[in-house]
């Protein structure tokens, strides 16, 4: 049995392309796998939060995790900092990473451009914080979008570096990204991954929008002029998303889609597309609205982070020790 661990950061709502691109993932790994699922809101802090908004966020998100499927009897739900060990790990990985090859991570010079001098400390060290999150559970695999390897192949240079430095304590954690749809692209700008901080509130859809909301968004979707409905990433990059989503929603390959829809243009498969995305949605939302302010989402809460800190404290030891930093 392999081991998984996998984080989503409580900076706002969940939009269907995180669904899709990673927590629907989660679900079908549970029965196979010893799954870690952290909500990870010291990741957050990197910038300005509201400390009602962040736990009011970190919450809601628990309870999501839990509406789309994940049993609290066969993952470890938890939030990071309700393990301490993740931000002990983090300082010992900070003391290994080069200052370089954290300032060539691209979130860093992305968040990092146009700030001058007031950049905070913990976006430059967000990436041992995120090798911390990882190791500490000795994982094997992380399912993350496209995006993110490169934080994975940093955690693994941590991982080897403290390895053959000191003693062979972490595992070197693999990436797994989804064939179809592991980055799930704007509504409206098809070229850019979709985003809850995106200013134009077509590009996403949030796994909480109301249905008619979620229907007109579809249909307002970018497209092109050829109106027909053909996988193409390069040359149609708005209907090629469009595919991807109704592919994940579906179960259907892209080519079943293409063939389905062969001699169809674009208004019925938005219209399908948007009735597949709402029924998909709405089962989610009401088990959401029955978990959020229920005594049973602080059960499972306190039971994963007691769950987390078995493992992540036995690591930790472990890292102490071949380091010199237990007296025994």
């Amino acid at each position: 049995m392999a081991t998984i661990f996998s984080g989503v950061q409580p900076s706002g709502m969940i939009t269907l392309g995180n669904y899709l691109g990673a927590i629907k993932h989660f679900v079908e790994y549970q029965d196979e796998h010893q799954c870690y699922y952290c909500i990870v809101n010291q990741h957050a802090i990197t910038v300005p939060q509201d400390p009602v908004k962040l736990r009011e966020n970190s919450r809601n998100l628990a309870a999501l995790y839990l509406a789309v499927g994940l049993d609290p009897e066969k993952v470890v739900l938890f939030i990071q900092s309700e393990v301490p060990e993740h931000a002990q790990l983090a300082w010992i990985m900070q003391t290994l990473a080069y200052v370089g090859e954290l300032e060539r991570m691209t979130q860093f010079k992305d968040k990092s451009q146009g700030r001058g001098e007031s950049i905070p400390a913990g976006l430059l060290t967000y990436p041992p914080l995120m090798a911390a999150d990882i190791l500490l559970y000795k994982t094997d695999y992380v399912p993350v979008g496209e995006d993110q390897k490169q934080h994975i192949e940093i955690t693994r240079d941590l991982a080897q570096r403290f390895n053959n430095r000191y003693h062979e304590v972490f595992v070197l954690p693999e990436i797994r990204t989804p064939k179809v749809g592991a980055r799930i692209m704007s509504l409206q700008e098809p070229t850019k991954k979709m985003s809850k901080s995106d200013p134009n509130q077509n590009g996403f859809i949030s796994l909480l929008d109301d249905p008619k909301e979620i229907v007109k968004k579809v249909k307002r979707a970018q497209t092109d002029s050829d109106n027909r409905i053909a996988f193409d990433k390069e040359n149609k990059p708005g209907i090629s998303n469009l595919m991807s989503i109704y592919s994940l929603c579906s179960g259907q390959s892209v080519e079943e889609i293409q063939a389905a829809y062969e001699g169809k243009g674009y208004g019925q498969f938005k219209s399908d597309l948007a009735e597949l995305v709402v029924s998909l949605i709405e089962p989610i939302q009401a088990r959401y609205r029955e978990l959020v302010g229920s005594d049973y989402l602080d059960q499972v809460l306190d039971a994963g982070a007691l769950k987390a800190r078995e493992t992540a404290s036995r690591t930790l030891r472990e890292v102490e020790a071949a380091m010199g930093l237990s007296r025994r």
